[in-house]
C-alpha cells in the first residue's frame, strides 16, 4: 500500500477530449482506479496530434494512470457491461454530448437511485438548464461565448488564450466537486450528483471583469501585456533590446521602485501617479517615464535595480525557454517504451510517485 488518499476508490469515466480526462487523471494520481470507457475508434483526443513518440500530447497529459475498456454503447451487451462496471464503482464521470448519456441509459440521477453510494459528475458545455444547454461546446467556443476573448490579448484581431483554459478549469472544478462528494459520503453514506459546465467555469474566471462592467460601468479593455486595473504592470524594453515584465501591487512597492529603479523618489508623489487609480488613468505617462529609464539600462542593470527595490519582474519566455527553465519541475513517464518528461503537478504531496503511470493503449485493462 502506498498510502494514497483515493486508494480503493473506483472511477468509471465515460469521457473524451480534455475536461473529464483531466479530472479523472488527477483522481488516478491520487490512487483511484480509473476505468476509461472508449468507443471502438478510441477517444478522439488520441488523434489531436502524434507529437509524443507517436502519441497525442493531449492524451499523454490527461490520461496517465488509467485502464481502457472499449465499449460500443449502441450494443446491448456493451451497455450491460458498463452497468456492471458502474455497480462496482464509487464515481461515474461523463462528458458526452448533451443528452447522450441519458439516451444510452446512463443518466446520473437514475444511476444514483440504483446505486445510492455512487458519486456522479456530469461535465457539459452550458449546464443543465437555460437556452444553450443542448449546444455542443468546445474550449474556443466557450472562450468566445463567455467574454474571455473580449478581455484577452492586445487590441486588433481577436485571439484565443493559448491553452485550453475552459476545459482545464472545468476539469479542476469537477475534481474539486468529486473529492468533496467523496468526503461527504464518508459522513452520510450517500453519493451526490456534481454538475460542471465549461461556460460556468469560464464565467467564474470572468468575475472581476463582470463586476467591473456591471457595477463600475466599464468593462476592461484588451491591453496586451498591460493590466487593466493596475499600473505600472507590463513589459519594458532595455537598451540591449531585451524585455522585462514588471508589476507594482501597492504604494510601498511604487515608492521603492521610483527610488531604487527610476532613481527619482519624487515621481512617486507626482499628482498624476500618487495612487494606483491615478496611474491607471495616466498609464501612458507612467509607462513613458519608466521606458525612458529602462531604455538607458542594459537588461542586467535593470534586473539589479529591480532586485534591490524588491520589485516583482519576469522574462517573456518562449516554450523552448520553458523547457530549459531552471524553475521547471518535470516528472518522467513512459510512452511507447520511451521516457517522456512532462510538467509535474502543481501540488507536491507525501504520496507522490517518482514517475507518472503510463497512458493506456485502447482497450488495455488495468
Amino acid at each position: 500500500m502506498s498510502g494514497k488518499p483515493l486508494e480503493g476508490i473506483t472511477v468509471v469515466a465515460l469521457e473524451q477530449a480534455v475536461a473529464a480526462p483531466y479530472c479523472s487523471s488527477r483522481l488516478a494520481d491520487a490512487g483511484a482506479r480509473v476505468i476509461k470507457i472508449e468507443r471502438p475508434e478510441g477517444d478522439f483526443a488520441r488523434g489531436y496530434d502524434h507529437d509524443v513518440h507517436g502519441e497525442s500530447s493531449y492524451f499523454v497529459w490527461t490520461n496517465r494512470g488509467k485502464s481502457s475498456e472499449v465499449l460500443d454503447l449502441r450494443e446491448p451487451a456493451a451497455r450491460a457491461r458498463l452497468h456492471a462496471l458502474v455497480a462496482d464503482a464509487d464515481v461515474f464521470l461523463q462528458n458526452l454530448a448533451p443528452g447522450a448519456a441519458e439516451r444510452l441509459g446512463f443518466g446520473s440521477e437514475a444511476l444514483r437511485q440504483r446505486h445510492p453510494r455512487l458519486v456522479t459528475c456530469d461535465i457539459s458545455g452550458y449546464g443543465e438548464s437555460g437556452p444553450l444547454q443542448h449546444l455542443k461546446a468546445y474550449d474556443l467556443l466557450v472562450q468566445a461565448e463567455s467574454g474571455l476573448v473580449a478581455v484577452s490579448g492586445a487590441p486588433g484581431p481577436w485571439g484565443r488564450i493559448g491553452v485550453s483554459i475552459c476545459d482545464i478549469t472545468a476539469g479542476m472544478n469537477a475534481l474539486i466537486g468529486v473529492t468533496q462528494a467523496l468526503l461527504l459520503r464518508e459522513r452520510t453514506g450517500r453519493g451526490s450528483g456534481i454538475h460542471v459546465s465549461l461556460f460556468d467555469s469560464a464565467a467564474e474566471l470572468m468575475a472581476v471583469p463582470y463586476l467591473q462592467a456591471r457595477y463600475g460601468g466599464k468593462a476592461p479593455e484588451r491591453v496586451g501585456l498591460k493590466h487593466p486595473s493596475i499600473a505600472p504592470y507590463g513589459s519594458f524594453t532595455c537598451s540591449d533590446g531585451r524585455e522585462i515584465v514588471l508589476s507594482i501591487q501597492n504604494e510601498r512597492e511604487w515608492v521603492a521602485f521610483c527610488t531604487a529603479v527610476l532613481g527619482d523618489a519624487s515621481i512617486a508623489t507626482d499628482p498624476r501617479f500618487a495612487s494606483n487609480a491615478l496611474r491607471v488613468q495616466h498609464r501612458a505617462e507612467v509607462d513613458a517615464v519608466i521606458q525612458a529609464v529602462f531604455g538607458r539600462l542594459t537588461h542586467g542593470q535593470a534586473t539589479d535595480r529591480l532586485t534591490e527595490a524588491q520589485t516583482a519582474y519576469g522574462a517573456i519566455n518562449s516554450v523552448h525557454d520553458l523547457i530549459a527553465h531552471p524553475q521547471l519541475r518535470t516528472k518522467p513517464m513512459t510512452v511507447h517504451g520511451r521516457r517522456v518528461d512532462v510538467p509535474a503537478a502543481p501540488y507536491r504531496t507525501e504520496w507522490d510517485d517518482d514517475e507518472y503511470a503510463p497512458v493506456p493503449p485502447i482497450g488495455r485493462p488495468g
